[in-house]
Protein backbone atom coordinates (compact mmCIF):
# COMPACT_ATOMS: atom_id res chain seq x y z
CA UNK A 1 0.00 0.00 0.00
CA UNK A 2 1.41 3.35 -1.06
CA UNK A 3 0.49 6.71 0.38
CA UNK A 4 0.95 9.96 -1.40
CA UNK A 5 1.33 13.13 0.65
CA UNK A 6 1.19 16.69 -0.62
CA UNK A 7 2.90 19.43 1.28
CA UNK A 8 2.00 23.02 0.51
CA UNK A 9 4.41 25.77 1.54
CA UNK A 10 2.89 29.15 2.40
CA UNK A 11 4.06 31.98 4.57
CA UNK A 12 2.35 32.08 7.93
CA UNK A 13 0.68 35.41 8.40
CA UNK A 14 -2.35 36.23 10.53
CA UNK A 15 -5.45 36.78 8.43
CA UNK A 16 -6.68 40.25 9.13
CA UNK A 17 -8.67 42.70 7.01
CA UNK A 18 -6.11 45.43 7.76
CA UNK A 19 -3.09 43.40 6.59
CA UNK A 20 -1.34 44.96 3.64
CA UNK A 21 0.61 43.09 0.96
CA UNK A 22 4.32 42.89 1.75
CA UNK A 23 7.46 41.87 -0.16
CA UNK A 24 6.60 39.03 -2.61
CA UNK A 25 2.82 39.64 -2.35
CA UNK A 26 3.08 42.97 -4.19
CA UNK A 27 2.01 42.45 -7.82
CA UNK A 28 2.74 45.87 -9.39
CA UNK A 29 5.53 46.25 -11.97
CA UNK A 30 6.66 49.68 -10.72
CA UNK A 31 6.20 51.29 -7.33
CA UNK A 32 6.97 54.61 -5.66
CA UNK A 33 9.21 53.88 -2.68
CA UNK A 34 9.41 55.74 0.63
CA UNK A 35 12.43 54.96 2.79
CA UNK A 36 12.58 53.97 6.47
CA UNK A 37 13.04 57.62 7.54
CA UNK A 38 10.10 58.81 5.37
CA UNK A 39 12.39 60.03 2.58
CA UNK A 40 11.22 59.81 -1.04
CA UNK A 41 13.33 57.34 -3.02
CA UNK A 42 11.37 57.72 -6.26
CA UNK A 43 9.76 55.30 -8.71
CA UNK A 44 11.51 51.91 -9.02
CA UNK A 45 10.91 48.56 -10.60
CA UNK A 46 9.49 46.11 -8.04
CA UNK A 47 12.64 43.93 -8.05
CA UNK A 48 14.87 46.94 -7.31
CA UNK A 49 12.54 48.06 -4.51
CA UNK A 50 12.56 44.55 -2.96
CA UNK A 51 16.35 44.35 -3.14
CA UNK A 52 16.62 47.82 -1.52
CA UNK A 53 14.36 46.65 1.31
CA UNK A 54 16.23 43.35 1.78
CA UNK A 55 19.63 45.13 1.80
CA UNK A 56 18.42 47.48 4.55
CA UNK A 57 16.89 44.63 6.58
CA UNK A 58 13.30 45.87 6.32
CA UNK A 59 10.10 44.84 4.55
CA UNK A 60 8.49 46.46 1.54
CA UNK A 61 4.89 47.29 2.52
CA UNK A 62 2.24 48.39 0.00
CA UNK A 63 0.70 51.49 1.61
CA UNK A 64 -1.44 53.02 -1.18
CA UNK A 65 -2.45 50.35 -3.71
CA UNK A 66 -4.79 52.61 -5.73
CA UNK A 67 -2.20 55.29 -6.59
CA UNK A 68 -0.41 55.38 -9.94
CA UNK A 69 2.20 53.98 -9.42
CA UNK A 70 1.36 52.24 -6.10
CA UNK A 71 3.17 53.61 -3.05
CA UNK A 72 5.34 51.27 -0.97
CA UNK A 73 7.26 51.95 2.20
CA UNK A 74 10.44 50.24 3.32
CA UNK A 75 9.86 49.58 7.04
CA UNK A 76 9.89 46.76 9.55
CA UNK A 77 6.40 45.23 9.16
CA UNK A 78 6.00 44.34 12.84
CA UNK A 79 6.88 47.88 13.89
CA UNK A 80 4.52 49.29 11.23
CA UNK A 81 1.58 47.16 12.50
CA UNK A 82 2.32 48.10 16.12
CA UNK A 83 2.35 51.84 15.34
CA UNK A 84 -0.84 51.57 13.24
CA UNK A 85 -2.67 49.70 16.02
CA UNK A 86 -1.43 52.23 18.57
CA UNK A 87 -2.78 55.15 16.49
CA UNK A 88 -6.15 53.42 16.09
CA UNK A 89 -6.34 52.74 19.82
CA UNK A 90 -5.64 56.42 20.60
CA UNK A 91 -8.32 57.52 18.12
CA UNK A 92 -10.79 55.11 19.72
CA UNK A 93 -10.06 56.58 23.18
CA UNK A 94 -10.89 60.07 21.96
CA UNK A 95 -14.29 59.00 20.57
CA UNK A 96 -17.28 60.16 22.57
CA UNK A 97 -20.13 57.69 22.73
CA UNK A 98 -23.48 59.42 23.15
CA UNK A 99 -26.28 57.36 24.63
CA UNK A 100 -29.97 58.17 24.25
CA UNK A 101 -31.86 57.92 27.53
CA UNK A 102 -35.63 57.69 27.42
CA UNK A 103 -38.06 59.46 29.76
CA UNK A 104 -41.71 58.29 29.73
CA UNK A 105 -44.46 60.85 30.19
CA UNK A 106 -48.25 60.71 29.93
CA UNK A 107 -50.99 63.22 29.19
CA UNK A 108 -52.27 63.05 32.79
CA UNK A 109 -48.91 63.16 34.60
CA UNK A 110 -48.95 64.70 38.09
CA UNK A 111 -46.66 67.64 38.93
CA UNK A 112 -44.37 65.71 41.31
CA UNK A 113 -43.87 62.88 38.78
CA UNK A 114 -43.22 65.48 36.08
CA UNK A 115 -40.58 67.21 38.26
CA UNK A 116 -38.91 63.85 38.95
CA UNK A 117 -38.71 63.11 35.21
CA UNK A 118 -37.30 66.59 34.56
CA UNK A 119 -34.60 66.05 37.22
CA UNK A 120 -33.67 62.71 35.65
CA UNK A 121 -33.49 64.32 32.21
CA UNK A 122 -31.28 67.16 33.52
CA UNK A 123 -28.93 64.63 35.11
CA UNK A 124 -28.73 62.64 31.86
CA UNK A 125 -28.06 65.81 29.85
CA UNK A 126 -25.35 66.95 32.27
CA UNK A 127 -23.62 63.58 31.76
CA UNK A 128 -23.51 64.30 28.01
CA UNK A 129 -26.29 61.91 26.97
CA UNK A 130 -29.26 62.73 24.78
CA UNK A 131 -32.77 62.45 26.22
CA UNK A 132 -35.80 61.16 24.35
CA UNK A 133 -39.03 62.32 26.00
CA UNK A 134 -41.97 60.11 25.02
CA UNK A 135 -45.67 60.79 25.66
CA UNK A 136 -47.78 57.66 25.31
CA UNK A 137 -51.42 58.01 24.35
CA UNK A 138 -53.83 55.44 25.79
CA UNK A 139 -57.32 54.77 24.51
CA UNK A 140 -59.27 57.92 23.72
CA UNK A 141 -56.29 60.18 24.46
CA UNK A 142 -55.47 59.84 20.74
CA UNK A 143 -58.25 62.30 20.01
CA UNK A 144 -56.60 64.90 22.31
CA UNK A 145 -53.12 65.27 20.81
CA UNK A 146 -52.90 68.87 22.04
CA UNK A 147 -52.56 67.56 25.64
CA UNK A 148 -49.47 65.57 24.61
CA UNK A 149 -48.01 68.57 22.79
CA UNK A 150 -48.54 70.72 25.90
CA UNK A 151 -46.77 68.16 28.13
CA UNK A 152 -43.82 67.95 25.72
CA UNK A 153 -43.62 71.75 25.41
CA UNK A 154 -43.70 72.05 29.22
CA UNK A 155 -40.98 69.37 29.51
CA UNK A 156 -38.82 71.09 26.89
CA UNK A 157 -39.20 74.43 28.71
CA UNK A 158 -38.29 72.84 32.07
CA UNK A 159 -35.08 71.37 30.57
CA UNK A 160 -34.17 74.54 28.64
CA UNK A 161 -30.93 75.30 30.58
CA UNK A 162 -29.62 71.73 30.28
CA UNK A 163 -30.73 70.70 26.79
CA UNK A 164 -32.04 71.90 23.44
CA UNK A 165 -34.59 70.15 21.22
CA UNK A 166 -33.11 68.77 18.01
CA UNK A 167 -36.39 69.07 16.11
CA UNK A 168 -40.13 69.45 16.64
CA UNK A 169 -42.14 66.69 18.40
CA UNK A 170 -42.78 63.67 16.20
CA UNK A 171 -45.89 61.45 16.29
CA UNK A 172 -45.18 57.73 15.74
CA UNK A 173 -48.31 55.64 16.18
CA UNK A 174 -49.48 56.09 19.77
CA UNK A 175 -46.27 57.83 20.85
CA UNK A 176 -45.21 61.46 20.54
CA UNK A 177 -41.53 62.04 21.15
CA UNK A 178 -38.86 64.72 21.16
CA UNK A 179 -35.09 64.39 21.48
CA UNK A 180 -33.10 66.83 23.61
CA UNK A 181 -29.35 67.29 23.13
CA UNK A 182 -27.05 68.59 25.86
CA UNK A 183 -26.14 72.28 25.72
CA UNK A 184 -22.47 72.86 24.95
CA UNK A 185 -20.83 74.96 27.69
CA UNK A 186 -19.43 78.32 26.53
CA UNK A 187 -15.62 78.45 26.54
CA UNK A 188 -14.45 81.62 28.25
Amino acid sequence: MHFLFFWRYTTIKPTNQKDLPINEEIQAAEVRVIGPANEQLGVMKIDDARSYAYNNGVDLVLIVPNATPPVCRAIDYGKFCFERDKREKEAKKKQVIVKVKEVQLSCRIEQHDFDTRVNHAKRFLSEGNKVKAVVRFKGREMSHMELGREVIAKFEEACREAGVAEKKPVLEGRFMSIILSPVKPDKK
